[in-house]
């Protein structure tokens, strides 16, 4: 298969990299948008991220069921990490980058790379659904920056 270009998308948050990287990993299901980007939709209860390299990220339903997002393949705070995404119908990798512009200015950056392991139909159900995950990764880093600047 050919490659395929990778998902990447950015945001500036008002707020220290400190800070801002540990919004995203020690409070995730609290401003993770689960409805609609989750596998559980309604049915999660709460969103954990285990912050060392090979941790898992997951989602866990009011019944107790554990849904894996991904693992984690590379660990830096506060600079960033890198994760499997296992969301999808061949696995993809997410990295997120922090830098900081200032003492209170973080430049956040998502890329999602490995869309050459799916199918052409599986890719396109992907990036198409909903506005795709192009859309999807918008939304998730316009939460992140809300509760990091909140």
């Amino acid at each position: 298969m050919s490659a395929r270009p990778p998902i990447s998308r950015a945001t500036l948050v008002r707020s220290d990299v400190e800070h801002t990287f540990d919004v995203f990993v020690r409070t995730i299901g609290e401003w993770w948008p689960v409805r609609p980007l989750s596998i559980g939709q309604d049915k999660v209860a709460s969103v954990t991220f285990e912050r060392h390299e090979g941790g898992r990220v997951y989602e866990t339903w009011a019944d107790g069921r554990e849904e894996t997002w991904g693992r984690v393949l590379a660990w830096d705070p506060p600079a960033g990490f890198a994760m499997t995404w296992e969301v999808l119908p061949a696995v993809t990798e997410v990295e997120l980058s922090f830098k900081s512009l200032g003492p209170a200015l973080t430049r956040v950056e998502l890329t999602h790379r490995g869309w050459e392991r799916l199918t052409d139909e599986q890719l396109a159900a992907a990036t198409t659904l909903a506005g795709g995950y192009g859309a999807g990764w918008e939304r998730v880093l316009a939460a992140l920056t809300a509760a990091a600047e909140a």
